[in-house]
């Protein structure tokens, strides 16, 4: 396996700067796993131990490509040096540029404050995003010294460990050959084998592995769903809690089933060469990388998705949400507030236009013409139903807001709620009602770099989770600037409250307790069957966090929940 160097990935305000602070190789921090001792990098910036690029599988290559992974069977042959992160899972996406990629990336890195050896601290291990097509854990937004040195500011220290999967065809290859194989959502799997791996070895960290929570977020978000949901809710004793940002147990989209994907393996195929094997499967193992890579690397690199399985992915989200079978472990769960600039279509002009995206095939989440129809009257085209809302564009009823369309605004609210915010609600709904603590937010922040007609969309508390106030990685690779650029003091207070609170609940399952908490923040609620209530983050507000009853656009979202079976999730 070729590692990228930290050096190279760093920029002159990236706090890991490993190669300004690493030791003397006779004083590298060293722990001892199961498959044998591994050598990390010293922080002196952080006071922080950096172990990165650990092998949790078997390299997915070869004969392995297309398989479950593989745990790793045989011991190192001497002390295995993890000081450079490794390259990205192929992927496909703008998320990619700046980082090198390969096959073999089942890997994952680990971070942790100096000194903590035998202390049992507990640790989030975070699942990145990028719609299971695109990202990586080496991606520098994702920077996880910022927040564990938070938890060790507030009293409350922890452990952070991000993880890589198999992307796009590489992770979801699904057809009737690959069901038939038992091979179905690898990329799923691979995230359960490295919370296996965690499991097994995180002690020789200094973490307990029975205080893990997972969290991630959009596609990250709706991975910890699928944990939360794994083989019909079977608690396999690997996390504690979880944490899901603008992802959700029941998915963003409608599961397909193989008459979806079977024409895209069989192109796949034949453009393969593989059209006249008998196992079309297995010939794809013996395809050179590069001829794959560039079939894969196309505008349908997305498509492949997690297929209902009847074993990792047991049967539709809502019907296990009804039914209880989910792993009843403490959540948090929110969304922003205009997700559906991110994933509502353009060129919505009419009522018959937004009936026609909803049940078109090209959208997320589809419905069929019938249900499609009655779209209009529980999602009218008013004022409080509207995406972005306006008190942020303006009232744009007669006007083509932007070239995206006379009804744009009430299309976004849509499919804002059925791709992301309608779920959320569900998931808080079903823990509280199931007794579970759950705490669930709404963030309303925009930050630096999106325009007042985005709003508040995806992605855009991540700089804040993060505490990533310098806007480490978010460069022009990225398309964005540093999120905080030129905002008021307010958006760091923020971002340091909303890191500090992830952090208290990773370390003790409550977000509210711990020390220096923003004074004027109204304390997070759990969430009720009685009084259902959200956290607001609004760094426009002198509180910062406040809560409001979850019953906004209440007749849509309802409606929405209660038609999840048409919408095959």
């Amino acid at each position: 396996m070729k590692f990228l160097t930290l050096a190279a990935l760093s920029t002159e305000t990236l706090a890991l700067a490993v190669s300004e602070t690493k030791r003397q190789s006779s004083g590298a921090p060293t722990v001892t796993v199961k498959n044998g001792t591994i050598s990390g990098v010293h922080s002196n910036t952080y006071d922080q131990d950096y172990f990165l690029g650990i092998p949790y599988a078997q390299p997915p290559v070869n004969e392995l490509r297309f398989r479950n992974p593989q745990s790793l069977n045989t011991t190192y042959d001497s002390t295995l040096q993890a000081t450079e992160y490794a390259p990205e899972c192929v992927g496909y996406g703008g998320d990619q540029i700046g980082y090198p990629v390969s096959e073999d990336c089942l890997v994952l890195n680990v971070v942790r404050p100096s000194g903590c050896d035998g202390q049992d601290l507990p640790l989030g291990v975070w699942i990145h995003g990028g719609g299971l097509y695109m990202g990586g854990a080496t991606d520098e937004r994702y920077n996880l010294s910022f927040i564990v040195q938070n938890s060790v500011d507030i009293g409350r220290p922890i452990i952070g460990v991000s993880i890589a999967y198999r992307l796009s065809a590489w992770g979801f290859l699904q057809s009737q050959e690959v069901s038939g194989s038992g091979n179905t959502n690898m990329g799923l799997r691979d995230q359960r084998l490295a919370l296996h791996w965690i499991h097994e070895n995180i002690g020789a960290f200094g973490g307990d592995c029975s205080k893990v929570t997972i969290w991630g977020e959009s596609a990250g978000a709706a991975s910890v769903g699928w944990h939360l949901m794994a083989y019909n809710g079977r608690d396999d004793n690997i996390f504690r809690a979880a944490i899901m940002e603008s992802g959700n147990p029941v998915p963003y989209n409608s599961y397909r089933d193989n008459t979806f994907f079977q024409p895209k393996y069989d192109h796949v195929v034949k453009a393969a060469g593989c059209a006249h094997s008998i196992d079309t499967l297995d010939c794809l193992r013996s395809v050179p990388y590069k001829k794959l890579n560039n079939l894969f690397n196309t505008s349908s690199a997305g498509d492949w998705q997690p297929i209902v399985d009847g074993d990792f992915v047991a049967k539709f989200g809502s019907i296990q949400l009804a039914q209880g079978d989910f792993v009843k472990v403490p959540i948090m769960d929110g969304a922003n507030t205009d997700e559906g600039v991110s994933f509502g279509p353009m060129g919505v002009n009419s009522t018959q236009d937004f009936i026609d995206f909803a049940s078109s095939d090209e959208v997320q989440a589809t419905l069929p013409r019938y249900f499609a129809e009655m779209l209009p009257d529980v999602y009218p085209n008013e004022p409080e139903y509207w995406i972005p809302g306006v008190e942020t564009v303006g009232n744009y009823t007669y006007t083509q807001p932007f070239g995206k369309g006379h009804q744009y605004q009430r299309s976004a609210a849509y499919f804002g709620d059925v791709v992301m915010i309608a779920n959320r609600r569900g998931a808080c709904q079903a823990w509280a009602a199931a007794g579970v603590p759950a705490y669930c937010y709404r963030f309303n922040t925009r930050p630096a770099g999106s325009d007042f007609e985005v709003g508040v969309t995806h992605f855009q508390e991540v700089a804040f989770v993060f505490d990533n106030t310098q806007g480490v990685g978010y460069n022009k690779a990225h398309g964005t600037v540093n999120p905080f650029q030129g905002k008021p003091q307010s958006y760091q207070q923020l971002a340091k409250l909303m890191s500090s609170s992830w952090a208290s609940f990773i370390a003790t399952l409550d977000p509210n307790g711990f020390e220096g908490r923003y004074a004027q923040a109204e304390a997070w609620p759990k969430y009720s069957v009685e009084e259902p209530q959200n956290i607001v983050w609004d760094a426009n507000t002198t509180a910062l966090a406040y809560a409001e009853p979850d019953t906004f656009r209440q007749e849509g979202i309802q409606w929405i929940l209660d038609h999840a079976l048409a919408y095959h999730r």
